[in-house]
């Protein structure tokens, strides 16, 4: 079957968006997000699946699953704080070898120390942080472009 489709992977505490410190994260709301990756995905002939989970096992099964499908050309994952705390998570980016693009609302190097160091940029085709909410519209482009390419 044709990869059609993107998943759009949110971590810990990305529900609540738009209350949840909003001088970092801004004022949008999941559910803004998730309209975002639809519309871009939608301008390329695209759909997105967006789930979020605030456990790391769930969002593992999430990565499984859609290696699984076939249908899934890539992946635009913010996983939060499992960024820098998550092996498992890593290693199911490197197993499933779905291309992923790893997003941050905030530029996590102009936070604290520990925010600095990404288990998951080194097996990431790209990273964007620091750009909000339009970090992720730019990650669905990527993804679909590199589609398009292929």
């Amino acid at each position: 079957m044709t990869s059609r489709r993107i998943l759009v992977l949110n971590g810990p505490n990305l529900n609540l968006l738009g209350t949840r410190e909003p001088e970092i994260y801004g004022t949008a709301t999941l559910t803004d997000v998730e309209a975002l990756c639809a519309r871009m995905a939608a301008s390329h002939g695209l759909q997105v699946e967006c789930r979020q989970s605030n456990h790391e096992g769930e969002l593992v099964d999430a990565l499984h699953e859609a290696a699984a499908s076939g249908e899934v050309l890539g992946v635009v994952l913010n996983a939060a704080a499992y960024t820098h705390t998550s092996v498992a998570l890593l290693d199911a980016v490197k197993a499933t070898r779905l291309p992923v693009v790893e997003v941050h609302l905030s530029n996590t190097h102009a936070r604290e120390p520990f925010r600095h160091t990404s288990y998951l940029s080194p097996v990431a085709e790209a990273v964007i942080a620091g750009a909000g909410v339009h970090g992720y519209g730019y990650a669905v482009d990527l993804l679909a472009l590199r589609h398009l390419r292929e």
